[in-house]
């Protein structure tokens, strides 16, 4: 099973990210930073990169449930969403799946919440 799944889709870039916005609040999820990796890397490094955004999702209540299942579960929160330009004009979203990345987190509780976070972005990949 993959850390993640995904879904291309016919937006432009930005209204994808709109798109995304929307379905995450539909499923109880804010989003706590945007990065735009492109414009990044190029001011850091130089590098040039296709426009790709990545987006921090929480959902307070199962951020809250995991936290207090495992105090330092904060290192691998909040889940990440990623939105990349194709050559083809078409842009494709991905959604960490929460449950694989919990793996090594050795508690039941965790896995719990992570299996409820994985249905839920999992409808938001579906719904684009």
């Amino acid at each position: 099973m993959s850390y993640y799944f995904n879904k291309t889709t016919d937006y432009a870039f930005e209204e994808a990210i709109e798109k995304v916005t929307e379905q995450l609040k539909e499923e109880g999820f804010g989003v706590l930073y945007r990065i735009n990796m492109d414009e990044t890397l190029k001011n850091k490094i130089g590098a040039e990169l296709p426009r790709y955004t990545t987006l921090g999702a929480c959902n307070p209540k199962f951020a809250y449930q995991a936290l207090q299942a495992e105090d330092r579960i904060g290192l691998m929160l909040p889940c990440n969403v990623i939105i990349r330009a194709l050559p083809d004009g078409k842009t494709e979203v991905s959604a960490i799946h929460a449950l694989q990345s919990m793996l090594a987190v050795d508690n039941d509780k965790v896995k719990e919440v992570a299996a409820q976070i994985t249905a839920k972005l999992e409808k938001v990949i579906e719904r684009l």
